[in-house]
């Protein structure tokens, strides 16, 4: 395609309507004489989702840019990704584990799984900056609603904390943040637990390494 279009068969230029006129809006110079090849896909949709994101709205993102910058360089913004960068916003807070407790559901698990004792001993035995990104590994943010883990939501409403027994030991954990959702393998031992756990809310995104073996 060429940069031109959202559908995935054109150039690289998309088109908008204002008041049922049609517009077209090159996402880079030239963009409607540039084909979207296998080699420059990915610098097409990073150019797609930018100006989705900003359509409209350029001079107040530009204003908000230009105020935050006077506060916070900009330029220190790099050293952190997007999980540290909530949690310096929001700040970390204080968990109920027993609120979580009663608020989470089990597939292919019981309460009584040693694997679940397991999983509550370790958020026991964490921090709260490590609860905090426990939770924003599986629900995609640090952050509870007023409620408590009774409120949390999904992508389709209300949705509980969820553990599913999923894959081999050698595994990672994985999540759903659409369905607040973390798979757990079957481990041996509270310390594979324990290891596997750590690294995956502290080494890896959400999602990003479904199939990981370590």
């Amino acid at each position: 395609m060429i940069w031109r279009s959202a559908v995935w068969s054109c150039t690289s230029l998309t088109s908008f309507e204002v008041l049922g006129e049609v517009k077209i809006h090159e996402l880079k110079p030239g963009g409607e004489n540039i084909l979207v090849t296998e080699e420059n896909k990915e610098e097409y949709v990073n150019a797609m989702v930018s100006w989705r994101f900003t359509r409209g709205v350029e001079d107040q993102f530009k204003a908000f840019l230009e105020g935050f910058n006077e506060i916070v360089p900009i330029q220190w913004l790099q050293y952190f990704d997007e999980r540290e960068f909530e949690l310096i916003l929001i700040g970390i807070q204080d968990f109920d584990i027993q609120d979580w407790q009663a608020h989470t559901i089990y597939r292919n698990y019981r309460r009584s799984d040693r694997q679940i004792v397991w999983f509550w001993q370790f958020v026991n035995e964490i921090s709260d900056e490590q609860r905090s990104r426990l939770l924003q590994f599986v629900t995609g943010t640090c952050r509870l609603p007023i409620g408590g883990f009774s409120e949390l939501m999904g992508s389709n409403g209300a949705q509980k904390f969820c553990i599913e027994r999923v894959g081999k030991e050698n595994w990672l954990p994985r999540s759903h943040t659409c369905f607040n959702r973390l798979d757990l393998p079957p481990y041996k031992s509270y310390e594979q637990l324990k290891d596997k756990l750590l690294f995956a809310i502290e080494e890896t995104e959400a999602s990003a390494k479904s199939d990981m073996i370590v």
